[in-house]
């Protein structure tokens, strides 16, 4: 630099002083992590409170091992429940239930359809059994599946599988979904 230079800059930067901070200030406020973390808290607290509501046991639909499971909430296509039940509409989940107590198939059953909802999922497969009792009475599990499916607000309908996917032993679901933005379909 010539002299010249140097001795302007010098008298342009006379008073200024030298930052010790060498980080750009972004504006942004810096996070509360007691706040965050009460956040979290209450998120998971607010879940674990709505677990299995809505889904009751006070009138059961007694049916047989054998017998065929349909049901359609008003309003929903005709067109939609025969694909469903033609097995044209693939199914992107899958739960079985054999082997559970009726309060642990209730639980699982409203967790696994509140994920399926949160991602958006049309069609899932439950395979509740048949339980062939030897005491000759209805299926336990499948009875259940059958009355809690009518009463979750998220279900559309149901209908029993092709034997491919399980027969009368397993049931299609569809469920609603809210439409993410940006899909077109």
């Amino acid at each position: 630099m010539p002299d010249d230079d140097f001795s302007s800059f010098a008298s342009e930067m006379r008073g200024v002083r030298r930052l010790v901070d060498d980080h750009a200030d972004t504006g942004k406020p810096r996070t509360d992590r007691q706040q965050v973390v009460k956040r979290r808290e209450a998120a998971i607290q607010s879940t674990a409170a709505i677990k299995v509501d809505g889904l009751s046991d006070q009138f059961i639909i007694d049916v047989g091992a054998e017998d065929e499971l349909y049901w359609a909430r008003d309003g929903v296509q005709d067109s939609q429940i025969r694909k469903l039940k033609a097995g044209q509409i693939p199914f992107d989940g899958s739960l079985d239930l054999h082997g559970m107590t009726v309060e642990k198939a209730r639980a699982t059953l409203w967790d696994f359809i509140a994920e399926a909802t949160k991602f958006e999922v049309r069609c899932v497969r439950i395979t509740h059994g048949k339980a062939a009792r030897l005491d000759g009475r209805r299926p336990l599990i499948k009875s259940h599946v059958n009355t809690w499916l009518r009463q979750h607000s998220q279900v559309l309908g149901f209908v029993s599988c092709q034997p491919r996917h399980g027969g009368t032993g397993a049931v299609y679901v569809l469920l609603k979904r809210t439409m993410l933005e940006g899909r077109d379909e």
